[in-house]
């Protein structure tokens, strides 16, 4: 099968983000495995999905991981002019369905080279590891990162995250995290909002101060022109709360993440937040006993990446890509976590980020050809 007919295959699938992905990883499996490559499957709790890990060449230290997701963001909503689950060729030199860009386009590149990693006699070997649920918060990667170290007594050096980057070799990224802070206080006639504590009034401050967070941390932190923006954001996207303009609001919500750059962390700015908390809590509890704000993190914390310009990995992305002009992106992906895991981490994939979970979404035919090209040149790179 060519690249492109792999791709049509793997669009077919509509897979969500928090949906079973078993029917695209059992095809994925399946096509490696009738290359006499053995695959190892590793799935989530209720066995309704699964991340996929492979080698190809020899069981030596010093190879690298092609890191790619199966699932896609919805579509609902959004002014599709064909179907999003076929693959589309409308004569301009684009290839148009949901994951085209982000990132089927790169698993395909991947699965297509199998022929050429296998021709050529590998010193270094060639891992895939294929994730589930990354749209929704990176949630398969650590554990299977985790699998990975366990399963090869080899130790791979690093990891190329195939994210939609025109082929630009990406060295770092924000780290992110989301909350849902939920506060719950007293309800009453509203002639009554000095007697009784609102969760909608007390929301507000909440709000203002992950503001004046923000701003204290850009006064504070030099900025890091590698991002744009290029420091710490504290954004608060949505809010929840009330009955009737004449009702004091006894229940509110909002959700907010934080997205740093990498000198600043997370855990910090949560931690002066629920210390700010609880002192509202200590002081409103005199008026209503009952007054509570909670705050959730919606899934472990997707860190931030770093790689140093001195890292070997540097080079060989270069080599491969043709291009040594690094960026930085403040989006998230797994390269964070594959850094954490041990391993020397880039972000280079076919497919621009402008195109990512649009409508009409698409990848260039040139792209296309472009990764199959990086990939060919990787696979010179080890069997060098």
């Amino acid at each position: 099968m060519t690249t492109i007919q792999i791709l049509e295959k793997l669009v077919s699938f509509p897979v969500l983000g928090g949906e079973s992905n078993l029917e695209i990883i059992n095809w994925i499996k399946n096509h490696i495995e009738s290359l006499d490559i053995t695959t190892t499957l590793v799935p989530n709790d209720n066995g309704t999905k699964a991340s996929l890990h492979c080698r190809i060449g020899p069981a030596v230290d010093g190879g690298v991981i092609l890191s790619g997701h199966t699932d896609v963001v919805p579509v609902e909503g959004q002014a599709w002019v064909t179907d999003p689950f076929k693959l589309i060729d409308k004569g301009d030199g684009n290839l148009y369905g949901r994951g085209t860009c982000d990132m089927k386009g790169f698993l395909a590149i991947c699965l297509h080279s199998i022929f050429k990693m296998i021709a050529a006699n590998l010193n270094k070997p060639i891992y895939f590891a294929f994730s589930y649920d990354e749209e929704i918060g990176c949630l398969a990667a650590p554990e299977l990162i985790q699998h990975i170290n366990k399963t090869y007594k080899e130790k791979p050096k690093y990891a190329l995250i195939g994210e939609p980057s025109m082929l630009h070799p990406i060295l770092a990224q924000k780290g992110i995290n989301i909350f849902d802070t939920h506060i719950s206080a007293s309800t009453g006639h509203s002639s009554r909002i000095k007697i009784e504590v609102s969760a909608i009034h007390e929301a507000t401050r909440l709000i203002g101060w992950l503001e004046d967070k923000m701003n204290k941390l850009i006064d504070a932190t030099p900025n890091d022109d590698r991002f744009i923006p290029p420091h710490t954001t504290i954004h608060v996207g949505q809010f929840n709360g009330g009955i009737a303009p004449n009702v004091i609001a006894d229940k509110a919500s909002f959700s907010w993440d934080i997205r740093t750059v990498p000198s600043d962390s997370i855990d910090d700015i949560l931690k002066d937040f629920k210390q700010y908390c609880s002192q509202r809590e200590k002081e409103l509890s005199k008026v209503f006993p009952g007054f509570k704000i909670e705050t959730i993190p919606r899934h472990p914390e997707v860190p931030h990446l770093d790689t140093h310009y001195e890292m070997d990995i540097v080079n060989l992305i270069k080599m491969i890509s043709g291009n040594s002009n690094y960026s930085a992106v403040s989006y998230a992906s797994e390269a964070g976590q594959f850094s954490q895991g041990g391993f020397e981490s880039v972000i280079c994939g076919p497919g621009s980020i402008a195109q990512a979970h649009t409508a009409n979404e698409f990848i260039s035919k040139e792209q296309i050809r472009k990764g199959e090209e990086m990939l060919e040149r990787l696979i010179f790179e080890m069997s060098s």
